[in-house]
């Protein structure tokens, strides 16, 4: 499944003469994209460390996207030099949600590449990243729920945001899928493992396919649950 703003990012990228391979992970790559409400998840490897004119092209690039056909899809890339890719720990400009940052490449990131990730340009993932086993794909989980999550579980405020709120509980459903049978699942089929009241997991169900607007009596009870969900899955794994 292709979408005009990878079609245009392709494009204005391939004239860089320091990439080497460009990758499409996420629900983009599995079917399970929904416009106006999935991201564009998308990794390049780079032949070395990008320089300051290199990183303003990348800029201008994804504000023309972000502001031109990638308007609401929120189009974000990794760009990984590869020469640190074995260095699990090493910090990459990533574009993500309208801002240049520097991040790693988790290893969840990874396992979503070598299971489902698409080649738009060089080499397949699995040519090029360590093979990960399904003991592997569970560390890999365990590694969102100590890391983003845990920092998230100390802030309940956070989960007020209604996107927040339902991003919390379908990851905590994929989570919990991956650390019971070392596989991935999407946020469509982890829906059915959300545990929440049936009226929460139906709005997620809902909005997968129609965004719209809650009131904030709904999104709080979303937020709590949410919360709340979050902070049991963190706890389960180290009981």
């Amino acid at each position: 499944m292709r979408h005009p703003a990878v079609e245009a990012f392709f494009i204005d990228l391939s004239t860089a003469g320091w990439v080497s391979d460009v990758w499409l992970y996420g629900s983009l790559a599995t079917g399970d994209h929904q416009p106006g409400v999935s991201d564009i998840d998308l990794v390049t490897l780079t032949t070395g460390s990008l320089g300051v004119d290199d990183l303003r092209l990348v800029v201008e690039l994804h504000e023309r996207i972000d502001s031109t056909v990638g308007t609401g899809s929120a189009l974000g890339c990794a760009y990984v030099d590869v020469t640190r890719l074995g260095d699990p720990s090493a910090l990459h400009p990533t574009w993500t949600h309208g801002r240049l940052v520097r991040r790693r490449l988790s290893s969840m990131v990874r396992a979503e590449l070598l299971t489902h990730g698409q080649v738009l340009l060089g080499r397949e993932p699995e040519a090029v990243l360590p093979l990960m086993s399904e003991a592997d794909i569970r560390t890999a989980a365990l590694e969102e729920l100590s890391g983003y999550w845990s920092w998230a579980a100390r802030r309940p405020w956070l989960f007020l945001s209604p996107q927040l709120a339902d991003l919390a509980l379908l990851s905590m459903a994929r989570i919990r899928h991956t650390l019971a049978t070392g596989a991935l699942v999407s946020k469509t089929e982890a829906i059915a493992q959300v545990r929440a009241p049936q009226a929460v997991v139906a709005g997620i169900a809902r909005r997968r396919t129609s965004p719209g607007r809650r009131t904030f009596p709904l999104a709080l009870r979303s937020g709590h649950h949410a919360w709340r969900d979050t902070r049991r899955t963190i706890a389960r794994p180290r009981a």
